[in-house]
């Protein structure tokens, strides 16, 4: 025969169960949310760096068509059919160039779409000083 205390201990264990049971689906959707967040995050890094390696090729270089290479070349993990590169020159030898570089990123960690739009729009400019006559 059981005391009334090791039912109580049982009683005790059983209802942890079904909170952790309960629990453990959000626990998962925000651990999920946060992986995607940094994947994002991550997007973001290497839309940065392509308008910098972009502005870097249009300072040397006047051919666009080399800045969009230089630029799609940049960012390794990026689809380059969702890139877009846009360069804006504002004169001759010396002046301004900018690089923006636009990314569509699409969610890709499952569970976690319903929390996201389908697509999030990532952008980063760059200038630099032409050195080309």
């Amino acid at each position: 025969m059981r005391s009334r205390r090791d039912r109580l201990l049982l009683a005790d264990r059983g209802s942890a169960v079904v909170e952790f049971a309960l629990v453990l689906p959000l626990l998962l959707l925000v651990v999920l949310a946060v992986v995607q967040v940094g994947l994002l995050g991550r997007d973001q890094l290497l839309v940065s760096q392509s308008s910098r390696a972009g502005a870097r090729e249009a300072a040397v270089d006047p051919d666009d068509r080399g800045v969009r290479l230089a630029a799609v070349e940049a960012a390794p993990g990026l689809d380059p059919e969702r890139l877009t590169v846009e360069v804006q020159r504002a004169g001759a030898m010396g002046q301004p160039v900018s690089v923006s570089v636009a990314y569509r990123a699409t969610i890709s960690v499952p569970l976690a779409g319903w929390l996201f739009p389908s697509e999030v729009g990532l952008r980063a400019t760059a200038t630099m000083r032409q050195e080309f006559p």
